[in-house]
């Protein structure tokens, strides 16, 4: 049990090199893992030691138990979820998934409806150890305004909790239209991430220069949906890195999805891949959501994972994370926003446990550093203990069972991790 104290250690632990910062070479398994203990001081990291079992240090021994400082979310849709009980995609396919959630949210996407389930999503993320998250809120007509002014009540009710970002979401012809300016404006008063879907179309080259315009004038960073198909001819994320060269813009740019990469030719991608390294661009996989709704089709065993070139971009050296996308909702029906899932199933769906190299930073520390929180997703001297404790003591056993039962601290306390029942829903599922 964590000591309710100012000051104790947390013993024989087994942390992840990679999450590691400022802390001399350190021996680790070939897993990745360092075993150190760690001294917390009224709610701060202040020592990071290899364990020593003569010393005298009082605290806790987690017994190799892995620590992984708290989960960054950066690529979510809570105003979409859990509303598969009232508006389920019976076909899971992306058409019906778009078709579904369109009609949900013209019958019910009021200020009330949105609040509680966007609510629920913040009260699992937080009951499963994350510490800051990014959503994508639809944005076209009237829902911007109502949507936005429910983030901002959220994001102020739970300012101690939970660091939250919103991006808009609309396609982006919308941006040439006065409502799309219109829009860009209010992402600006909110501040906000200027984000929208490319789908690959004739005019696709002037929507981009737009909304480039558009976001260096009020000085936002932009986030993309891109190529969430497996049309080999969708190439929404080369256009992407061309227009931002083209518009020599600065700011942090994040694509998602890019699973059509997947399927195009060698040369293809390694023409795309070298433009997104040219351009800075940081990459978001997706890999449950992707591994739910690319190659289905009715009565088919599917043959593609869904994802898009994960090992190549690293390889490039273009920043990638991992986030949970959809939750609950037409788009993915499961989920429960929780990073540690989000991670075993990218291991699994990209086998990157051959070997695990640094792959655990993507659900923290990278994800962190694209949302600009360079305080959070990393174990450091200085920094606040923000800390999930596992009783797993390696990779094969964090990611052979759920482990619910990990301890979260934050700040050096150990917070109810109780998750919502799902019950207090039921009245929206009508």
């Amino acid at each position: 049990m964590i000591p309710v104290s100012d000051r104790f250690w947390l013993k024989n632990a087994h942390i992840p090199h990679c999450l590691l910062e400022n802390i001399n070479l350190l021996p680790y398994t070939r897993e990745g893992l360092c075993l150190v203990d760690l001294e917390i001081v009224a709610g701060k990291i202040t020592q990071i030691c290899p364990t020593s079992s003569s010393l005298d240090r009082s605290g806790v021994d987690v017994n190799r138990g892995i620590i992984f400082p708290c989960f960054v979310d950066i690529h979510t849709h809570l105003d979409k979820g859990h509303i598969w009980q009232r508006s389920p995609n019976l076909t899971g396919t992306f058409d019906d998934a778009l078709n579904t959630v369109k009609k949900d949210a013209q019958l019910y996407w009021k200020a009330s409806d949105l609040y509680r389930r966007m609510e629920f999503g913040l009260k699992c993320s937080y009951a499963h150890g994350t510490m800051a998250i990014r959503t994508h809120l639809d944005s076209f007509g009237q829902q911007s305004q109502v949507s936005f002014e429910v983030f901002k009540q959220l994001q102020q009710e739970w300012h101690d909790k939970l660091i939250l970002q919103a991006v808009c979401l609309v396609s982006l012809d919308y941006f040439l239209t006065p409502d799309g300016e219109d829009l860009a404006n209010r992402v600006a008063e909110y501040g906000g991430i200027l984000g929208g879907v490319a789908y690959q179309n004739p005019d696709l080259d002037r929507q981009l220069d737009k909304i480039f315009t558009l976001a260096k004038e009020r000085d936002l960073d932009l986030d993309f949906h891109a190529d969430e198909t497996n049309d080999p001819n969708s190439i929404c994320l080369q256009k992407i890195a061309e227009a931002s060269l083209g518009n020599k813009f600065t700011r942090k740019i994040i694509c998602g999805h890019c699973c059509s990469l997947a399927v195009q030719s060698p040369e293809q991608v390694n023409q795309t891949i070298t433009l997104v390294k040219e351009a800075n661009i940081s990459i978001v996989s997706l890999p449950m959501c992707n591994l739910y709704l690319q190659d289905r089709n009715p009565n088919i065993t599917p043959y593609w994972r869904g994802i898009t070139k994960i090992h190549e971009f690293k390889k490039a050296g273009v920043t990638v994370a991992f986030a949970s996308d959809n939750c609950r909702d037409p788009f993915y029906g499961f989920g429960d926003h929780d990073g540690l899932e989000v991670l075993k199933e990218a291991v699994r769906i990209a086998h990157l446990d051959t070997p695990y190299d640094s792959w655990c930073a993507n659900v923290n520390q990278i994800p962190a550093d694209l949302m600009g929180l360079d305080k959070l997703g990393r174990i450091k001297i200085g920094l606040d203990a923000n800390l999930i404790i596992f009783k797993a003591r390696y990779f094969s056993e964090l990611f052979s069972r759920p482990q619910s039962d990990r301890l979260i601290l934050r700040q050096g306390k150990l917070i109810d991790s109780s998750l919502p029942d799902y019950r207090e829903l039921d009245d929206l599922m009508i």
